[in-house]
């Protein structure tokens, strides 16, 4: 049994492997008259930051590792809020002792991006001018601006040097602009199933399920607060987007072209085969914990999102990049960030004679295969953050 500090109490850790009972806790900057000044132009504030931490940091106030979250995750990434909660964070399989982000050994933060839903600011916060929900009124962001609001939050928290910056799908890209904006800060970055840049056929699945939002006649552009939200275009758009982190593989082995009722199959327009009926589950329980602004928004970050903005190729980018090394991993079932995505950051790190490590995991998962095969993950981020360390 161990303690840690978090907050003004000691957490008791009595589970093998998890880091225990945690919080949720809040950091605020850029209030009037200063305002934060987005990639854009524009200014906003005051801004609050929803994040957690785990593990201790040490006198250097250098072992601390950044993790990224995926669209609609949150700061929650591993233990329990209270010993009574069903599911622990989002990545727990991967963050704790023992662990690929080992807690014994690393202070590990993860923060709610800038635009979400989970205790940092955006469309559905209150706009301190109006005393009402942003909605549309909320800036246009990008994954810069995100980077740059952690930013604020690592220097609060007097973190000098960052041993990795992981993160996996848009969490990845997130890595990427840490170690393009701030070289100096980052040892390595850690990206799973991710890329350099929005495709086409990422910007148009987007393009569907944002339709789908503002066609919903509750949408009401964006100031449906207080009113009933847009849930029936929301879901469609979560419907869409799940489909795209799954693989036919993995489909066809979870429900095939089983029927709920055989026998009405047949008769009834209504009736469903089985992937149908878990969509739908899924996208009721999405349609409860998300908001459809903020869901816009989001996807319309990695829309714009390109890491060789400004430059004439990604290797031209990726020159700015000081990291000691880089690991990179893809899956071989992802058609969403598909392997050749990865490759393309592995040849501009190449070129610019940076370390990187690189392996395409077979899986049958799709996307979600940086959720779900934690095991084989766990195998090879260990031993690459154990290469960062002999390198210090």
């Amino acid at each position: 049994m161990t303690t840690q500090e978090l907050g003004e109490s000691p957490v008791v850790i009595v589970e093998h492997g998890s880091v225990g009972i945690v919080q949720t806790r809040y950091y605020a900057f850029a209030f009037p008259p200063h305002k934060f000044v987005l990639d854009n132009g524009e200014g906003i504030g005051p801004i609050t930051v929803a994040y957690e931490t785990y593990g201790e940091l040490n006198e250097d106030r250098d072992n601390a590792i950044l993790i990224e979250h995926a669209l609609t995750a949150s700061a929650h990434a591993a233990g329990k809020h209270t010993p009574n909660d069903k599911y622990p964070g989002w990545w727990d399989v991967m963050i704790g002792p023992g662990k690929a982000f080992d807690t014994d050994k690393y202070f590990v933060i993860c923060s709610n991006i800038l635009g979400s839903c989970y205790g940092t600011t955006g469309p559905a916060s209150i706009n301190p001018e109006t005393r009402k929900p942003f909605g549309l009124s909320f800036p246009l962001i990008g994954i810069r601006d995100m980077v740059r609001v952690q930013r604020e939050l690592i220097d609060y928290l007097r973190v000098k040097r960052l041993r990795t910056i992981a993160g996996g799908s848009m969490g990845g890209m997130q890595a990427i602009e840490w170690a393009l904006l701030y070289p100096d800060m980052v040892d390595s970055i850690t990206l799973i199933a991710s890329a350099a840049r929005a495709t086409p056929q990422s910007i148009a699945i987007h393009k569907v399920g944002i339709q789908a939002i503002m066609n919903d006649p509750n949408w009401n552009r964006g100031d449906y607060y207080r009113k009933e939200p847009p849930n029936k275009g929301l879901a469609i758009a979560r419907m869409i987007g799940h489909i795209t982190y799954l693989s036919d593989e993995w489909l066809w082995q979870k429900f095939g072209r089983r029927h709920t009722d055989p026998t009405t199959m047949k008769l009834r327009l209504d009736s469903k085969f089985e992937i149908e009926s878990y969509l739908e589950h899924q996208s009721s329980k999405f349609v409860q914990r998300f908001d459809a602004n903020c869901y816009i928004y989001l996807m319309r970050s990695i829309d714009i999102y390109d890491a060789s903005e400004g430059y004439e190729s990604l290797e031209e980018s990726f020159k700015r990049i000081k990291c000691k090394k880089v690991f990179v991993s893809s899956f071989s079932s992802d058609w969403l960030y598909p392997t050749y995505q990865s490759k393309e950051i592995v040849k501009a790190l190449a070129a610019n004679k940076i370390d990187v490590t690189y392996h395409e995991i077979e899986s049958s998962y799709g996307h979600d295969s940086f959720l779900l095969e934690h095991e084989k993950l766990t195998n090879l981020i260990t031993h690459f953050l154990n290469s960062v360390e002999e390198e210090r």
